[in-house]
């Protein structure tokens, strides 16, 4: 499942250095996750590392995007297939 960020961000701009999918800009209000990039660093790290960092804990699960750790490795290789 993708992550989303909520409209509590403070634009404290810690979590888009941290997302190794390039996954995390600046929303016309607060931060934005493309769901076509998140793998919840499935690939990367254990943990996602946006929740990791982020002071305000407004990272939660996107319900609209709901993926299995398979389809989220899927996905992690797909994206790091195009980057070659």
């Amino acid at each position: 499942m993708a992550l989303m960020i909520t409209d509590e961000c403070i634009n404290c701009d810690v979590c888009e250095p941290e997302c190794p999918n390039e996954a995390i800009s600046q929303g016309a209000e607060v931060y934005e996750i493309d769901p076509g990039k998140c793998t919840e660093c499935v690939g990367h790290y254990d943990t996602p590392q946006c929740r990791e960092v982020c002071p305000v804990d407004c990272i939660p699960m996107n319900p609209d995007y709901r993926e299995s750790k398979a389809e989220l490795e899927k996905k992690y290789k797909r994206l790091m297939s195009a980057k070659s």
